[in-house]
């Protein structure tokens, strides 16, 4: 179980993050959402441990983050974050399998076990037919598939997603969901996933956490907490809800998606 501990950052004189307090069970799947600037990607990185809140704490099961060790950590937690690098030559294999340092003893390397699980992970993500490129070859969405694998690989009972679907094609968002949906239900990982489609999140994710104004709106059922007057008040557009879709549309009129 993760717990949010009246988390606030900021920055200078800039609220990023206002009093956030929240309890996300363990084997959960959440939408993270909010408008541009809300405090998403600085919410991961505070519960990953890589950015220290101002004021409060992250808790898991019980026990505040500096309670345990960089390994303990990665065995608890796996991060995928929006802006991936690509000026080093590691081979798209050896990067996923650097997911399996924290289970690995000094000077031990990899097993045969932890190979199968490389492997698996990247068939799951289709980015096998990547294992021999270095990032360097690959468009962004091979390698935001590549930074997923890593993270299933890293076999964490939680799972922080910076929206992991940037970049990819709409087949591959599509595929990426029901993965991580069929992650979640049946190894009953705690995924809290970053993401701004709201039809997308409709579809997919049961639970939702939305910031507003560096706050939380919002935390619940998300077929509860997207309501039209809602959606109008965070988002600024207008949407209807019917036939368990979600459409909108601008406010100001306009063609609507869905």
């Amino acid at each position: 179980m993760l717990t949010l501990n009246d988390l606030s950052l900021c920055y200078g004189s800039q609220s990023v993050l206002r009093h956030v307090s929240a309890t996300i069970e363990a084997g959960t799947f959440y939408a993270v959402m909010g408008p541009n600037g809300s405090g998403k990607t600085s919410l991961l990185r505070c519960i990953a441990g890589l950015q220290s809140p101002t004021s409060g704490n992250v808790l898991i099961d019980g026990r505040p983050l500096s309670d345990f060790s960089a390994r303990q950590l990665a065995q608890r937690m796996s991060f995928v974050g929006q802006h991936i690098t690509a000026d080093f030559e590691f081979s798209a294999f050896d990067i996923v399998m650097m997911a399996r340092n924290p289970y690995q003893r000094r000077l031990q390397g990899e097993s045969a076990t932890d190979r199968d699980i490389v492997e698996r992970a990247m068939e799951q993500t289709g980015t096998i037919h990547l294992r021999h490129k270095s990032l360097a070859q690959m468009s962004g969405g091979e390698r935001q598939r590549v930074m997923l694998a890593r993270a299933i690989a890293q076999q964490t009972p939680i799972m922080l997603l910076d929206e992991p679907l940037a970049n990819l094609d709409i087949a591959h968002q599509f595929e990426i969901l029901d993965l991580l949906r069929r992650i979640n239900s049946e190894e009953h990982k705690t995924i809290l996933l970053v993401i701004h489609s709201l039809p997308q999140a409709f579809a997919y994710c049961p639970m939702l956490l939305l910031l507003h104004d560096s706050a939380i709106g919002y935390q619940g059922p998300l077929r509860d907490g997207l309501t039209p007057d809602r959606i109008r008040e965070v988002f600024g557009v207008d949407a209807a809800i019917a036939n368990d879709t979600i459409s909108l549309k601008p406010m100001t009129g306009g063609v609507a998606f869905a």
